[in-house]
């Protein structure tokens, strides 16, 4: 009998173990390397990069790479005999994860190296601590000994490049350097493809911008601000349903917030993220008609809400926290002004909700709200931000803010994250040619340097005189095997305020995929009518380009549209729409 008890106790000790774990939602590939960016010059008798090339054909990542013959094999050499030699390396695109380092049977032992991985080459030849490079949120760069031998994998970062520099003296031969991607498996159901080349980039870009930001949770960035900012997380939210559909990443994130913030504390510290976790639920909610998730967090709703009605002075004015974005940030009455727009769509979507819930306090609540803000008349203070909340929430006309703000100035004042409701402004406005054209001329202004994810911030400015983000800065001395750099000025590392000062800046953010959701919603006109996408309407809107076609993911499979414009100016409109789907013209 006392076997038979260890024996059980055994076995529950590894049903225990097994039960604890939890599986990384997250497929990891490995990407090999396609051009050899730079290396250090060449100095006789003491460092040499020989054979760099060799690291751009397809490996199997595996010691030894070309066979066993000692004399005969090959590899990217990095000689350091007094000085140190390095080699940077372009893996084409943004990607998320690390690298993994083969070093081969001809190897010295015992090798140290640096790596410092960068979303430009220009941070992947800055110094710790220079204009803003750090290992904040993600180790961008450090030292290790490399196996003799062997492989190693280091790294959790986002980036595009990496440097690799040999620290010890000796002879360092590399049989393989691949990027290790993780990213989760999601299926891209929405589509959007048109005439416009440039268009169809941006369309592409902030897709896989927002999908690289779907990691264990929807984060910021992948690099920097690895974390779940609720506010951040709405045009991620709209990117994601549009594109991805009901993606399991959004309601876990949800719980997450739930989790680590009690009902009366705000959201991230900031009373506008917990506006945006309401937003956030009730977007949800609307796509899916997933009542019984909604019922799951019925009570914490509620709980939020009597905290949110704390934020609100005895005159009915907004009181609390107002952070917009960063735009704004210098702007105070703009930042109230636009929080008072907020609130009021988050009063309406409560309502929606309570409804749902059949909850009459909780509806009660809501419509105290939203008549409290209905009776203001906010001024947006100059900022394109607070007027494109003052819009969408119906405080003031949206033709009204087209022509005071949002219609002023071009692009000056537009900002990555607020950009999707100043698009969705501006539709509201009947502009959508303005905002086609916001999407292409500022979107496409980080694709024409070398962009392939959307940033934090951005201004069209930044780019005058700038070189690009895969060309070598004019001061890095070596062998530059690219183009020469096309100017003077770093677009990442001189760059930058607040937070995002310098190579501290994150170039893929999520926030920043506005266009995803606004292409499928305004260009193609495929418009979500009610709780589960039973009714879509499908409204397109070409302006000059000549044809455009895509798809919506809905819980009852895509709707599919194809728009041709006719010589006489009319649309030529084909809809394939599942069963259980009412299509609206």
């Amino acid at each position: 009998m006392k076997n038979l008890t260890c024996v059980v106790a055994s076995l529950l000790c590894v049903v225990s173990a097994v039960a604890g774990e939890k599986a990384d939602p997250r497929v990891r590939t490995f990407v090999d390397p396609v051009r050899v960016v730079w290396t250090t010059a060449d100095v006789k008798g003491k460092c040499a990069v020989v054979d760099p090339a060799y690291l751009l054909k397809g490996k199997l990542g595996q010691v030894p790479e070309a066979g066993w013959d000692w004399k005969k094999a090959g590899g990217c050499k990095l000689v350091n005999a007094g000085e140190v030699p390095g080699i940077v390396l372009d893996f084409g695109r943004e990607l998320h994860g690390g690298l993994h380092l083969a070093q081969g049977m001809t190897s010295g032992r015992d090798l140290k190296v640096r790596v410092r991985f960068g979303e430009s080459v220009a941070e992947t030849c800055a110094e710790l601590g220079e204009r803003g490079a750090c290992n904040d949120h993600a180790i961008r760069d450090c030292e290790f000994l490399l196996p003799w031998m062997g492989t190693r994998e280091i790294g959790n970062t986002g980036f595009r490049f990496v440097r690799i520099d040999l620290l010890t003296k000796g002879t360092l031969v590399f049989d393989s350097v691949r990027a290790i991607s993780l990213m989760r498996p999601m299926k891209q159901v929405g589509a959007f493809k048109s005439s416009d080349a440039r268009l169809n980039q941006v369309w592409e870009t902030a897709a896989r911008t927002v999908h690289l930001c779907c990691q264990e949770y929807l984060w910021d960035g992948i690099k920097r601000d690895r974390l779940v900012w609720m506010g951040d997380t709405h045009p991620e939210t709209m990117g994601i349903l549009r594109v991805f559909g009901a993606a399991s990443v959004l309601p876990e994130s949800l719980d997450y917030m739930v989790r680590t913030t009690p009902p009366d504390r705000w959201m991230n510290t900031m009373p506008t993220y917990t506006l945006w976790w309401i937003r956030n639920l009730a977007e949800w909610y609307r796509y899916t008609g997933d009542l019984a998730y909604l019922r799951k967090h019925a009570d914490y709703l509620e709980k939020t809400v009597d905290h949110v009605l704390t934020g609100f002075g005895k005159d009915g004015q907004w009181t609390a926290g107002n952070f917009l974005d960063w735009p704004t940030k210098h702007n105070d009455a703009a930042g109230t002004a636009g929080t008072q727009g907020l609130a009021l769509v988050t009063a309406r979507e409560i309502l929606m909700m309570a409804e749902a819930l059949e909850r009459p306090a909780l509806a009660g609540k809501a419509k105290g709200m939203a008549a409290k803000l209905e009776a203001l008349k906010p001024e947006p203070h100059g900022a394109k931000s607070a007027a494109a909340l003052l819009a969408l929430s119906g405080l003031r006309d949206p033709k009204e803010m087209y022509a005071a703000q949002l219609g002023k100035d071009g692009h000056a004042g537009v900002s990555t994250f607020y950009g999707y409701y100043m698009l969705e402004a501006m539709s509201a406005a009947g502009e959508n040619q303005r905002a086609l054209d916001t999407v292409r001329d500022y979107w496409g202004a980080m694709v024409d340097v070398g962009a392939t994810s959307f940033w934090e911030d951005f201004k069209i400015a930044w780019t005058n005189n700038c070189f690009h983000l895969d060309q070598v800065p004019p001061k890095v001395g070596g062998n530059n095997l690219g183009a020469p750099a096309s100017g003077t000025v770093d677009v990442h590392g001189d760059y930058g305020e607040f937070c995002y000062k310098g190579f501290r800046h994150s170039f893929c953010h999520g926030w920043s995929c506005g266009p995803a959701a606004w292409c499928i919603e305004h260009v193609l006109g495929l418009r979500p009518l009610d709780v589960g996408c039973r009714t879509v309407e499908v409204k397109p809107f070409l302006g000059d380009l000549a044809w455009a076609e895509g798809a919506l993911p809905t819980p009852q499979g895509a709707v599919k549209v194809s728009v041709r414009k006719r010589p006489d100016g009319t649309l030529d409109v084909k809809v394939d729409a599942p069963a259980g789907v009412k299509i609206v013209r």
